[in-house]
């Protein structure tokens, strides 16, 4: 259940999440000016493509499962990687096409350029046998979880 509720873009938000490296970008989801755009394309093309790189993480008995949304990319294009500090980390570059000097562009939305996000994974993670998959632009990270071994439990008769 998100603790603050999210006014732009209907996703979950917990800010009192221990294990996320986000942060907070408060001009995350405005428009920006168009003029911008048109004026420094290069930059808002880098940029979206950091923002919009959107990842989900839900946690079932069995395993920590992110799936990140990367439309139009190859899989030899993106790394999955997990650092010693029990990090992961999924990046990658969209490039951009290719511009005809007799092409006009009327609108550029489509991002391009390097995006990484990064999560740290709790104790029970077992980052040995981190397995990755991608299917129609979706990249799918599993983390199986250590089972709690539950203590057991000895009924001991009472004599007498």
């Amino acid at each position: 259940m998100s603790l603050i509720p999210s006014f732009f873009g209907g996703r979950r938000s917990n800010v009192y999440d221990p294990f996320s490296l986000d942060l907070w970008d408060p001009f995350k989801d405005f428009p920006f000016s168009s003029s911008v755009s048109a004026s420094f394309p290069e930059l808002s093309r880098e940029n979206s493509a950091f923002v919009n790189t959107r990842v989900d993480w839900k946690e079932t008995p069995e395993a920590h499962v992110f799936k990140a949304d990367l439309p139009g990319l190859k899989k030899e294009e993106v790394k999955v990687e997990i650092e010693d500090d029990r990090v992961l980390q999924i990046s990658g570059e969209r490039s951009v096409e290719k511009e005809d000097k007799n092409d006009q562009w009327h609108r550029v939305e489509r991002s391009s350029g390097k995006f990484m996000r990064r999560f740290r994974l709790p104790e029970n993670a077992k980052i040995e046998q981190v397995k990755a998959a991608m299917e129609n632009g979706v990249l799918t990270v599993t983390v199986p979880k250590e089972q709690i071994k539950k203590p057991d439990v000895k009924s001991i008769e009472i004599s007498g």
